[in-house]
Protein backbone atom coordinates (compact mmCIF):
# COMPACT_ATOMS: atom_id res chain seq x y z
CA UNK A 1 0.00 0.00 0.00
CA UNK A 2 0.62 3.28 -0.67
CA UNK A 3 0.37 6.75 1.82
CA UNK A 4 0.26 10.07 0.39
CA UNK A 5 1.56 12.03 3.33
CA UNK A 6 2.40 15.89 4.62
CA UNK A 7 4.81 15.27 7.29
CA UNK A 8 3.81 18.22 9.32
CA UNK A 9 0.18 16.84 9.10
CA UNK A 10 -1.07 15.27 13.00
CA UNK A 11 -4.05 13.24 11.29
CA UNK A 12 -0.88 11.56 8.54
CA UNK A 13 1.57 10.98 11.37
CA UNK A 14 -1.26 9.43 13.50
CA UNK A 15 -1.46 6.73 10.41
CA UNK A 16 1.92 6.16 10.15
CA UNK A 17 2.48 5.45 13.59
CA UNK A 18 -0.71 2.84 13.59
CA UNK A 19 0.63 1.33 10.43
CA UNK A 20 3.66 0.73 11.80
CA UNK A 21 2.00 -0.71 15.15
CA UNK A 22 0.84 -3.14 13.22
CA UNK A 23 3.62 -4.51 11.23
CA UNK A 24 2.11 -3.21 7.97
CA UNK A 25 4.48 -2.91 4.70
CA UNK A 26 3.45 0.80 3.08
CA UNK A 27 5.51 3.25 0.80
CA UNK A 28 5.35 7.63 1.80
CA UNK A 29 4.95 9.66 -0.72
CA UNK A 30 5.60 13.85 0.57
CA UNK A 31 2.97 14.24 -1.86
CA UNK A 32 3.85 17.90 -1.79
CA UNK A 33 7.85 17.72 -3.20
CA UNK A 34 6.58 14.14 -5.65
CA UNK A 35 3.33 15.91 -6.80
CA UNK A 36 0.66 13.80 -7.85
CA UNK A 37 0.10 14.37 -11.99
CA UNK A 38 -3.38 15.06 -12.60
CA UNK A 39 -3.47 11.24 -14.05
CA UNK A 40 -2.48 10.25 -10.78
CA UNK A 41 -5.29 12.26 -9.23
CA UNK A 42 -8.03 10.52 -11.67
CA UNK A 43 -6.89 7.10 -10.89
CA UNK A 44 -6.85 8.09 -7.30
CA UNK A 45 -10.63 9.35 -7.44
CA UNK A 46 -11.54 6.48 -9.22
CA UNK A 47 -9.92 4.03 -6.65
CA UNK A 48 -11.28 6.26 -3.56
CA UNK A 49 -14.67 6.22 -5.69
CA UNK A 50 -14.87 10.56 -5.20
CA UNK A 51 -14.82 13.66 -6.70
CA UNK A 52 -12.09 15.95 -6.92
CA UNK A 53 -14.16 18.54 -4.86
CA UNK A 54 -14.82 15.92 -2.51
CA UNK A 55 -10.85 15.57 -1.74
CA UNK A 56 -10.14 19.39 -1.46
CA UNK A 57 -9.17 21.40 1.41
CA UNK A 58 -11.22 24.22 0.35
CA UNK A 59 -10.74 25.80 3.62
CA UNK A 60 -7.20 26.54 2.14
CA UNK A 61 -5.91 30.19 0.82
CA UNK A 62 -5.09 28.63 -2.59
CA UNK A 63 -8.65 27.03 -2.66
CA UNK A 64 -10.39 30.76 -2.15
CA UNK A 65 -7.97 32.52 -4.57
CA UNK A 66 -8.80 29.70 -7.19
CA UNK A 67 -12.37 29.84 -6.73
CA UNK A 68 -12.95 26.52 -5.69
CA UNK A 69 -14.28 27.23 -1.88
CA UNK A 70 -17.60 28.18 -3.48
CA UNK A 71 -17.41 26.57 -7.31
CA UNK A 72 -19.52 24.41 -9.39
CA UNK A 73 -19.24 20.98 -8.43
CA UNK A 74 -20.69 19.09 -11.43
CA UNK A 75 -18.96 17.03 -14.40
CA UNK A 76 -18.12 20.36 -16.47
CA UNK A 77 -16.30 21.87 -13.56
CA UNK A 78 -14.05 18.42 -12.69
CA UNK A 79 -11.07 18.69 -14.25
CA UNK A 80 -10.52 22.48 -14.06
CA UNK A 81 -10.25 21.02 -9.72
CA UNK A 82 -7.92 18.02 -11.07
CA UNK A 83 -5.83 20.55 -12.90
CA UNK A 84 -6.11 22.85 -9.24
CA UNK A 85 -5.05 19.68 -7.12
CA UNK A 86 -1.77 19.22 -9.19
CA UNK A 87 -0.34 22.57 -9.60
CA UNK A 88 -1.68 23.18 -5.58
CA UNK A 89 -1.29 19.75 -3.92
CA UNK A 90 -1.42 21.62 -0.74
CA UNK A 91 -5.49 21.35 -1.12
CA UNK A 92 -5.25 17.58 -1.79
CA UNK A 93 -6.67 16.09 2.01
CA UNK A 94 -4.53 14.02 3.95
CA UNK A 95 -3.34 10.98 4.51
CA UNK A 96 -5.15 8.85 1.36
CA UNK A 97 -4.02 5.29 1.57
CA UNK A 98 -4.20 3.50 -1.72
CA UNK A 99 -5.00 -0.17 -0.85
CA UNK A 100 -3.27 -3.35 -2.19
CA UNK A 101 -7.00 -3.78 -3.26
CA UNK A 102 -7.28 -1.28 -5.89
CA UNK A 103 -9.13 0.54 -3.58
CA UNK A 104 -8.22 3.65 -1.94
CA UNK A 105 -9.17 6.08 1.70
CA UNK A 106 -8.76 9.00 2.86
CA UNK A 107 -7.56 7.85 6.03
CA UNK A 108 -7.98 11.21 8.65
CA UNK A 109 -9.44 8.82 11.25
CA UNK A 110 -7.84 5.92 13.12
CA UNK A 111 -11.02 3.48 11.80
CA UNK A 112 -10.17 3.97 8.06
CA UNK A 113 -6.52 3.45 8.74
CA UNK A 114 -7.48 0.44 10.01
CA UNK A 115 -10.06 -0.46 7.03
CA UNK A 116 -7.05 0.25 4.44
CA UNK A 117 -5.07 -2.04 6.47
CA UNK A 118 -7.93 -4.75 6.19
CA UNK A 119 -8.54 -4.16 2.81
CA UNK A 120 -4.65 -5.32 2.30
CA UNK A 121 -4.60 -8.21 4.49
CA UNK A 122 -7.41 -9.79 2.32
CA UNK A 123 -6.03 -9.22 -0.68
CA UNK A 124 -3.12 -11.03 -0.92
Amino acid sequence: MEIWINPACSKCRGALGLLDSEGVGYTVRRYLEDVPSEDEIRAVLGRLGLEPWDITRTQEAAAGELGLKDGARDEGSRERWIRALAEHPELIQRPIITADDGTALVARTEEAVREAIARGSTSG
